[in-house]
């Protein structure tokens, strides 16, 4: 099962990945990071079908995914 991990540190809070989602599995937190800013949080992890949308959709690399420990990388860089 893919496993979606975000860095609340990276996050600016752009929204890009929510709207991303297909399956609307990512939503905004209502702590703040250390930037100030609300970051994004999963909210039903089960119902992730590892598209890689958010990852790739998102510009701070904030993302990342794995699958039965195995991490995936959007970029080779």
């Amino acid at each position: 099962m893919p496993q979606i991990i975000i860095s609340p540190d990276r996050c600016k809070g752009c929204e890009l990945c929510v709207h991303a989602c297909p399956q609307q599995i990512l939503g905004m937190g209502r702590r703040i990071n250390v930037k100030g800013y609300f970051y994004a949080e999963m909210v039903e992890q089960m119902r992730c079908i590892g598209c890689r949308l958010c990852c790739i959709t998102c510009p701070d690399m904030a993302i990342e995914m794995r699958v039965n420990g195995t991490m995936y990388h959007s970029f080779s860089y």
